[in-house]
């Protein structure tokens, strides 16, 4: 019995120590990037975190880079719990040890949209170009595009996929967690409440006690900003004069060229030189991933373009980053296969 107890013992003190020298580690600063100089009020200082695998500090080795993309509402933040996904799928061999980096894209309306505005600053910029560059410059990365590869959720899947699209001399593998905006559809489509509901809104405050018509505030900003239209200073491609739906033509067709079910004919070359693509939604999730999401599958499958589309049973945050979800089962197995880490 003794002799059991002092296996467990030392067993259990093996764990320990592996645990101890299998945790990464996460480093924080702040960019002030030239692509953000704005009219519109955002700040171009930008926090920006990195996981950095065990053992980062004491080597040469040089690492494939993730840059994964926030939500709306999100930040830059590697939680606890993220931190120990990341260090969870590198003990499990999930995938080799890698990079990941997270800018902070909240703005003064809570989200970029990863798009380049002259309103708002160029955020699309900022993150295929300016902030690789830096990452490139500051840590021991692989710096090409067979070793680079961007995911995001929701809004950052979104972005994801759009970055991928415009991007594919930098990145080469695109994971996309319930893309959102996608196209105009079932809570973002015209005849849902959100526009309605954001025709009676003349103030900042109100604005901010929204969900819905905060969002499609923010995207016109980025998507449809006008200068001269305050209080929110943007156009939007559908507005209310009493309980009649007006439909400003020329700026749905501005944020079709934003939204990536209408850039696929426009970017189909682009697409088809990124190695690999996916994207996946949550059968419970709100009802216009599932819609959103099979509409932009099958416009790449309608053009022959190889891609990867999952429906899971979940809904739009508990598998996401948990131990059983898509980031630790899915998104690092997926870069293990499509990254290059030589």
């Amino acid at each position: 019995m003794n002799n059991y107890c002092l296996i467990v013992f030392a067993l259990l003190i093996c764990q320990q120590s592996f645990s101890q020298s299998g945790s990464g580690k996460v480093t924080t600063f702040t960019i002030n990037a030239k692509t953000l100089q704005n009219s519109g009020g955002e700040n171009p200082n930008r926090k920006v975190s990195v996981y950095l695998p065990a053992g980062y500090e004491k080597g040469s080795k040089r690492f494939p880079v993730i840059y994964y993309l926030h939500g709306f509402m999100g930040t830059d933040s590697i939680s606890p719990p993220m931190k120990m996904i990341l260090d969870r799928g590198i003990a499990q061999q999930k995938i080799r040890p890698f990079i990941l980096v997270i800018a902070n894209q909240y703005t003064l309306y809570e989200g970029s949209f990863y798009s380049n505005s002259p309103l708002t600053g160029n955020w699309s910029d900022f993150a295929a170009k300016e902030l690789v560059e830096y990452i490139d410059k500051n840590f021991r990365t692989l710096a090409n595009r067979n070793s680079r590869g961007i995911a995001g959720h929701s809004m950052g899947g979104y972005g994801a996929i759009k970055t991928g699209m415009l991007f594919p001399e930098v990145f080469s593998s695109v994971y996309a967690l319930s893309p959102g905006l996608l196209t105009f559809v079932k809570e973002f489509g015209p005849n849902s409440d959100s526009y309605r509901e954001l025709s009676k809104i003349k103030t900042q405050d109100e604005l901010k006690k929204t969900y819905y018509p905060k969002v499609l505030i923010a995207v016109a900003r980025a998507w449809s900003p006008n200068p001269a239209k305050p209080p929110f200073y943007c156009d939007l491609p559908f507005t209310y004069e009493g309980d009649s739906l007006i439909v400003n033509n020329a700026i749905v067709e501005k944020w079709h060229q934003h939204m990536p079910v209408h850039m696929i004919d426009k970017y189909a070359s682009n697409l088809r030189k990124l190695k690999a693509i996916k994207l996946d939604w949550g059968r419970n999730d709100a009802s216009r991933f599932p819609v959103q999401c099979s509409m932009f599958s099958q416009r790449l499958e309608n053009l022959g373009i190889d891609h990867f589309a999952e429906e899971y049973i979940g809904n739009h945050v508990n598998k996401i980053w948990t131990s059983d979800g898509r980031i630790l089962n899915d998104l690092l197995p997926f870069f293990n296969d499509y990254l290059n880490f030589d």
